[in-house]
């Protein structure tokens, strides 16, 4: 399926990647859902860049799996197509400073578990939320979000890095499972990305260095990304499943 034919899903695009991957799919012509949480403000502006007869902007918990599936059906009401696409991104509660980040003495296992329920329970909502839908057309295309972090932990935020290895562990499950109906399961683990509001936060000297170690002598951006993303999107990926695509400029060569 082309990506102009598509109906994609990208949860928490009201900024940052996942406000570039809504753009990048609209650019491409597919028809784009915005999720959001809080911005909704935000989410509004990325619908209009988008152009509101391809972008609708829909607000849900996606740790809430009822607000989850009746996004789903909002989507396909409007679109009069089902979901095609998801792209899990929504980060939950979490900035990358590393000064301010908590080590063993201070982390606490409900650190961990919100992480683990804005990676992997809010990916299991939307996949349990679109996944009959994408057997019942033999298509469908998941990608996951991870990051450079759980290969190579320059800062070891233990509860954001172990979520996001957990992830990928989720990732491959659901390629073994979903293939048989024609569904795809990837990740795309980008860097720091430069400058979202995840990484305000984090000093410029941080990023200076990244550029330095970095082949492409570059600090990735989030559009970077998003072009990665669209690749697990389209028809070229049509071999390729239980894949993690590092998009770094070279930092972490796996």
């Amino acid at each position: 399926m082309e990506i102009r034919e598509q109906v994609v899903l990208i949860t928490g695009s009201s900024r940052g990647l996942g406000a570039a991957t809504a753009k990048a799919f609209g650019r491409e012509g597919a028809r784009v859902i915005v999720n959001y949480f809080n911005n909704e403000e935000k989410a509004y502006e990325v619908v209009k860049s988008i152009g509101q007869e391809r972008a609708m902007a829909i607000q849900a918990d996606i740790r809430d799996q009822e607000q989850v599936n009746q996004m789903f059906m909002k989507a396909k009401e409007h679109f009069g197509q089902s979901v095609s696409t998801i792209v899990n991104n929504a980060l939950v509660n979490f900035t990358f400073n590393g000064d301010d980040r908590k080590n063993l003495d201070s982390i606490e296992w409900e650190d961990f578990n919100t992480q683990f329920e804005g990676s992997i329970m809010a990916a299991l909502h939307t996949v349990k939320a679109g996944k009959a839908d994408m057997a019942k057309e033999h298509f469908g295309r998941i990608i996951n979000i991870g990051t450079n972090l759980f290969q190579n932990p320059v800062v070891p935020y233990h509860d954001y890095n172990t979520s996001k290895a957990a992830l990928l562990g989720l990732t491959r499950n659901i390629a073994k499972e979903l293939g048989p109906a024609g569904i795809t399961a990837n990740m795309v683990s980008g860097g720091l990305l430069e400058k979202t509001d995840a990484s305000a936060a984090t000093p410029d000297l941080v990023f200076d260095i990244i550029k330095a170690n970095t082949p492409l002598q570059k600090v990735t951006t989030p559009e970077d990304v998003a072009d990665a993303i669209l690749f697990f999107a389209s028809p070229w990926s049509r071999a390729v499943t239980g894949q993690n695509l590092v998009v770094d400029g070279g930092l972490v060569m796996d």
